[in-house]
């Protein structure tokens, strides 16, 4: 053959070695085998959760850990709305009573940013969009309204709207959405006196350092009903945005147990159990005078 031929039809081989491949390339190409169940499908199989301590749930809360969420300072008791509600969540997960373990964790620090130690806390944390930059939470366990608490015949307690409390010293725990009702809702003329612990805003109080504290509802109605007798709810807030402020679990930013949680409160809403739980511990927080 001639050398030129057969260098035209090597030149021609090699072209259509190459049309094939890119028509290869362009080519549907079959579609890698869909995942099938794996054990993430299965995270949620009740008691065997990819909790912190194998075969049991880690719950946190602060100290004290106050009434009517807690009785007696006693997360462990399964006595007081939070408590009960903590165990409930546990049971739906698949850990009865005896496979709880309680661990202590500052309000503060349960929504900071940074790696936590349970697997999930309960302590009247309002959900919020700030909060869930650092955090997961829960579905919404408990709907609530901010209240504030004066001393009977103060100024204070004479109060019928927000425009009323805006000449008033006002105090609330560091942290919390009653702080933000003070600073964003009622904007008074002094700024808001800030305590660690609702202990020491309840001091205040009794001391005089301040007029009137702001708190959720139902700890409104045990502060007057069984710790301060001589102080009264003034009112309450509306919700703000129409959205009802909500307590939610608080879990690790990425959480593998943050969809399983939420499943085990949204079934304990469902059958009735949080209902029957909120009847039995909070049912004096029904009622209070509306500010606006």
């Amino acid at each position: 053959m001639h050398p030129a031929s057969r260098a035209l039809r090597r030149a021609a081989a090699a072209v259509t070695v190459a049309l094939l491949a890119t028509a290869v390339g362009c080519a549907p190409q079959p579609e890698e085998p869909a995942a099938g169940p794996s054990s993430a499908g299965n995270t949620c199989e009740k008691g065997k959760l990819a909790t912190r301590a194998s075969g049991k749930v880690t719950i946190a809360t602060d100290e004290p850990a106050y009434e009517p969420w807690f009785k007696d300072d006693d997360p462990a008791s399964g006595k007081g709305f939070e408590s009960a509600v903590a165990y409930a969540v546990a049971r739906q997960l698949g850990y009865g009573k005896d496979k709880v373990v309680w661990q202590t964790v500052p309000f503060n620090k349960a929504f900071a940013p940074g790696e936590k130690t349970f697997d999930f806390d309960i302590n009247q944390v309002s959900i919020s969009d700030e909060r869930k930059k650092a955090v997961d939470f829960s579905s919404g366990y408990y709907d609530v309204r901010q209240a504030v608490v004066a001393l009977k015949g103060s100024k204070a307690a004479k109060a019928k709207s927000i425009a009323d409390l805006k000449d008033v010293k006002l105090g609330a725990q560091v942290g919390t959405t009653s702080l933000d009702y003070i600073d964003d809702v009622v904007r008074p003329t002094r700024a808001a006196a800030v305590f660690g612990k609702n202990d020491q805003a309840k001091s205040a109080l009794k001391n005089g350092q301040v007029d009137a504290i702001v708190v959720d509802l139902p700890t409104a109605f045990y502060i007057t009903g069984a710790e301060i007798t001589d102080a009264t709810i003034v009112g309450q807030f509306e919700n703000q945005g129409g959205t009802p402020e909500r307590f939610g679990l608080v879990l690790d930013k990425g959480s593998a147990l943050t969809s399983c949680v939420s499943r085990a409160v949204d079934a304990l809403r469902e059958d009735g159990t949080l209902a029957t739980i909120e009847q039995q511990w909070l049912s004096d927080a029904v009622d209070a005078p509306v500010l606006k």
